[in-house]
């Protein structure tokens, strides 16, 4: 696992109940990254991430939507995927010590699909894929899997803002 949740929490401005990334356990990024030393967000292209979600039973949208037949809404599938697209953003830094945080703007979102539903008990896997960059506009592709089936999938675009934090 690359971060847990609470350096989840440390790094994206959500809070519970707003909260839907559990965990990041993959952040693969384009080759020879690793030897740049001034990164943009443009270096970034091509970069893959893979986050985690758990849709608890007690998860507070779940108790309207709908008494009964719990359905985590459609909604909430867009905004995990724009979540888990911010931490792509931690390829830029240079060392894991490096403090960042990054400030999204999510600024729209395109192609949306919900093929299936996400439902209590489902761990759910997010993919997201930096497609294009241009100074702090960026556009991701991502989908949400669960148990090799496809739930939902989405395009986005965002202003992304990084700041570095003081340790």
């Amino acid at each position: 696992m690359l971060l847990n949740k609470e350096q989840v929490i440390d790094f994206l401005p959500h809070r519970p109940p707003f909260l839907f990334v559990d965990s990041i356990q993959e952040l693969t990024l384009p080759e020879g990254l690793a030897e740049k030393e001034n990164r943009t967000s443009k270096d970034l292209v091509g970069s893959k991430l893979i986050a985690h979600f758990k849709v608890t039973e007690d998860l507070e949208i779940l108790a309207g939507h709908f008494p009964g037949n719990p359905i985590l809404p459609g909604v909430v599938h867009v905004e995990m995927m724009a979540q888990a697209s911010a931490f792509v953003s931690l390829g830029l830094k240079k060392s894991p010590d490096e403090q960042m945080q990054v400030e999204t703007l999510l600024l729209g979102v395109d192609a949306t699909k919900f093929r299936k539903p996400a439902l209590p008990g489902m761990n759910l896997e997010i993919h997201c894929h930096l497609e294009n960059c241009r100074g702090s506009m960026a556009q991701y592709s991502c989908f949400i899997m669960c148990e090799g089936q496809k739930l939902s999938e989405a395009k986005f675009l965002a202003k992304l803002d990084v700041v570095q934090k003081d340790k």
